[in-house]
């Protein structure tokens, strides 16, 4: 995030700020708003695959893309130790000004300090790793990071279904894209941020990525709209 549109967003908020939301659309989706107040939910308010995960999280915690903190916050409340991090400047100020303990503006792939036993990637998790090709190289990172018995809670979406029309059929691109690469844009306040490549994951492309750097991956749950949490173990 280039410019932290999405941090500035996250500050108004936290500051009494609050005039309109974030937008966002894709290559693929026209423009949508992204409710600000939506990234300050507490748990009640969060989707049954995220609640889901936070059930599952067990020892120390890895939050990757921890956004305003709220999955951190609600884990600490619960006595467990959460190492935040995210690559927004902004989203780690109002995660640390919301009482996120310990917090660092890195990207994953930088992140090499200590291991954990649970890692969070929520709110489709996969889309950090941008392209197919870059998949595996972020699972090593991650298997990397994970202490023995470890595991990863990941969830993402199988996109297919923007790809289909009135009738049921499928205009998939097939020149060799990935149906789930995405360009992303993001707006707020008329400000554009750079664009960004994200990535929506089906479960078989997931599994089999897993398998290539020793890693197995369970589907735990599928959520209300064609997404899923997976649990990854060495």
């Amino acid at each position: 995030m280039e410019k932290d549109i999405f941090g500035k967003a996250l500050l108004d908020y936290q500051l009494g700020n609050y005039s309109e939301d974030i937008i966002t659309w894709t290559n693929i989706s026209d423009k949508d708003e992204l409710p600000l107040p939506y990234l300050f939910r507490d748990y009640s308010e969060m989707p049954k695959l995220e609640r889901k995960a936070l059930q599952l999280t067990k020892g120390k915690v890895l939050d990757v893309g921890c956004g305003s903190g709220s999955h951190a916050l609600y884990l600490q409340e619960k006595g467990f130790e959460v190492k935040a991090i995210d690559i927004s400047q902004g989203a780690i100020k109002v995660a640390k000004q919301r009482g996120v303990l310990d917090t660092e503006c890195i990207s994953l792939l930088d992140y090499s300090e200590e291991q954990f036993d649970t890692i969070l990637l929520l709110m489709n998790g996969t889309g950090i790793f941008q392209e197919v090709q870059q998949v595996a190289s972020y699972l090593k990172h991650l298997k990397s990071l994970l202490k023995p018995n470890g595991q990863l809670l990941i969830d993402s979406s199988d996109i297919k279904y923007m790809y289909e029309d009135e009738d049921g059929g499928r205009w998939l691109n097939l020149s060799g894209r990935y149906y789930g690469e995405l360009d992303y844009y993001l707006s707020y306040k008329g400000e554009e941020e750079t664009p960004m490549k994200w990535l929506y994951l089906d479960f078989e492309m997931l599994k089999t990525a897993c398998l290539t750097v020793g890693l197995n991956c369970e589907k735990v749950m599928h959520g209300e709209h064609f997404d899923y949490l997976v649990r990854i173990k060495k």
